[in-house]
């Protein structure tokens, strides 16, 4: 590829606490709602008993092994990386008045760390967790007091590490709460529409909060949203199922709406009066919300179709967003079909809507690696999927797109969120631990780690053209 991306451009992976870190009740944390799902975002809850086998109290032992890991980021030339705090580090139940100093104190570690090699941190401030006590005795976010919680965690972390994060982000994948809603608001599966949309509010609210906190504290930072950017287009042409597509696309894109321009958009009224939903929207929230967000940041696996038409379309089960299958792209190991043009659609309709600078902070591919003779992973499919996936980034910046960075997502092998599985393995790092938690934890480079290591150092000039 021709094209070099911006010298300023972030090169990175991204990670979640709950995934990597592992050690769920030392010095001090209390339990996550993550920690009731041991089988990940789509199984059931599971209240948590001594002994209980949870592979995510382990992970893959961050936790203890950052400095190694964060040496392997750098020498792939890592510019950025994102992570997320622990909100139950910090606030325990959630609802305290005092930190906890330990949880504190651990994330200096990590922090100091990452500037020892020049890596600029990206945080997100909640990745699919919250504190567990807050789900179980406020309801989670359908209780607006968790609106002042989030708050005073935010601002006890923008004072603490201020000096040393300059780019953050509010809640990950904040539209998953449609689709998984104790993953994304602690609050339980069945829940109305009613009460999910006002869950949803109060996010929105301690979002925009969070951003004035922000702009308040770390003048020089920027602080932006994160949504599951996963574009749907019409099986056919047919002007009904474009106007679904229209309308299945609005359903996430509301989340950007809101948090980039400000205030509530006229066609989300209009769904809330056909579904008789009647949110509790008080002048406070209404000026809060029009605190916005510098930049507008979004993961990309996979895009889906949609019909109204009678059709045989095959469905994709186990996507998030239970979409529609596309029968001219391929699927991974786990069905969620690869289309790296989509990327680029994304961007453009992005840019075009906000205006804003964009960051793509998840993209990657899970699959299940085997090990050569020699003990090696060779996971061309992986480099592949990749350089199609960047080549199309490089294709949306000479289209004019303003694009921060990229983070690749699970830089490292991590356990997946939606499965609690280790087979699922996205990493240029291989980490020796299976699904059962048996294993020595040992790091080892893939092919893909140099590979990357390359496109970082040529500044994407090695990137290739797809294959038509």
């Amino acid at each position: 590829m021709a094209f070099r991306f911006p010298n300023d451009f972030l090169w990175g992976g991204a990670t979640a606490a709950n995934q990597i870190e592992g050690s769920n009740t030392t010095d001090g944390k209390g339990l996550s709602t993550s920690d009731v799902q041991p089988f990940g975002s789509f199984g059931e809850l599971i209240p948590r008993h001594g002994g209980d086998f949870n592979i995510k109290d382990i992970a893959i032992d961050f936790y203890h092994r950052y400095p190694e890991d964060i040496k392997l980021m750098s020498e792939m030339g890592f510019s950025c990386f994102r992570l997320s705090i622990a909100w139950s580090r910090i606030f325990p139940q959630g609802d305290e008045l005092q930190p906890n100093d330990a949880g504190l104190a651990y994330y200096d570690k990590i922090f100091d760390e990452l500037r020892k090699y020049n890596i600029t941190p990206l945080v997100t401030l909640s990745h699919y967790e919250m504190p567990l006590y807050l789900a179980e005795h406020y309801q989670g976010w359908t209780s607006r007091d968790v609106i002042a919680f989030f708050e005073r965690y935010a601002r006890v972390v923008f004072q603490r590490y201020g000096d040393r994060v300059k780019h953050w982000l509010t809640f990950n994948e904040i539209n998953v709460t449609l689709h998984e809603p104790f993953t994304g608001s602690g609050v339980p599966r069945g829940s109305s529409p009613q009460q999910l949309y006002q869950a949803i509010h109060h996010q929105l609210v301690a979002s925009a909060k969070a951003v004035k906190a922000c702009h308040e504290m770390v003048p020089n930072a920027q602080i932006g949203n994160m949504m599951l950017g996963a574009i749907q287009y019409p099986l056919t042409s047919h002007p009904d199922d474009v106007f679904e597509a229209l309308e299945r696309n609005r359903d996430w894109l509301f989340f950007g709406d809101v948090q980039a321009r400000g205030y509530y958009p006229s066609y989300m009224k209009r769904k809330f009066r056909e579904l008789s939903i009647t949110l509790n929207i008080t002048e406070d929230d209404v000026q809060s919300l029009k605190e916005t967000i510098d930049f507008v940041s979004f993961s990309y696996y996979m895009t889906g179709c949609v019909t109204t038409q009678k059709t045989n379309m095959t469905m994709m089960d186990e996507s998030m967003f239970k979409m529609g299958g596309n029968p001219y792209l391929e699927s991974t190991d786990w069905g969620w079909q690869i289309d790296p043009k989509g990327l680029r659609i994304v961007l453009n309709e992005l840019y075009d809507r906000y205006q804003k600078p964009l960051f793509i902070v998840e993209n990657g591919l899970g699959a299940v690696d085997v090990p050569n003779e020699n003990g090696d992973i060779e996971d061309n499919y992986r480099i592949q999927y990749l350089n199609d996936h960047l080549y199309q980034v490089g294709e949306a910046l000479q289209d004019g797109v303003e694009i921060m960075g990229y983070t690749s997502w699970g830089p490292i092998d991590l356990v997946s969120a939606s499965t609690a599985q280790m087979s699922k393995r996205y990493g240029f790092i291989h980490v020796d631990r299976d699904d059962q938690g048996n294993g020595s934890l040992a790091r080892k480079p893939k092919k893909s780690f140099y590979w990357y290591k390359d496109i970082i150092e040529s500044q994407g000039e090695g990137l290739v053209a797809p294959k038509q």
